[in-house]
């Protein structure tokens, strides 16, 4: 049994604008893989404003999009990738991608589509005791990729090695 994928993304939302700025996903081992990115320029807001975001640290430290596009194709293709389904992953997914002209090589779908037996309430509730117990910053995106795959892991969706 092939383990099931998770993603999820850190973003900047603002009156003007809304992109990504972290992105973690699972790779078929259990292991993670995190960036930073690099924001598209047609992603900025005319008037600059981030709220708690450093653009400088961003351009610096972030993985360009056509770099980002390529491990994702590389590391989720024709796979479907589970998320937490309280963000607009699919939005954020799609505005990578479609800066680059590039088609999304897999398919988003909620958690809740993969652990059938809790509702979506008891879902996140189970989420956010995850990340209380193992004392993990929601906001970071491989904090919420480790939170998926613990839940999985419960649910016996991972191969025990």
């Amino acid at each position: 049994m092939s383990a099931p994928r998770f993603l999820d993304i850190e973003y900047c939302q603002t009156d003007d604008a809304l992109f990504p700025v972290a992105m973690a996903w699972s790779l078929e081992n259990g292991q993670m893989k995190t960036v930073v990115i690099a924001p598209a320029d047609e992603w900025l807001p005319e008037d600059g404003d981030l709220g708690d975001f450093d653009l400088h640290y961003l351009e610096e430290q972030g993985v360009p999009l056509l770099e980002l596009i390529h491990e994702l194709h590389q590391d989720l293709p024709d796979q479907t990738v589970y998320v937490d389904g309280l963000d607009p992953d699919e939005v954020l997914v799609d505005l990578i991608f479609s800066a680059m002209n590039q088609e999304v090589p897999f398919e988003i779908a909620a958690i809740t589509e993969l652990i059938t037996s809790l509702s979506a309430d008891a879902l996140e509730d189970y989420r956010h005791q995850i990340l209380f117990e193992e004392s993990l910053e929601p906001q970071l995106p491989e904090n919420g990729v480790y939170a998926l795959l613990l839940m999985a892991q419960t649910y016996g969706l991972l191969d025990e090695d």
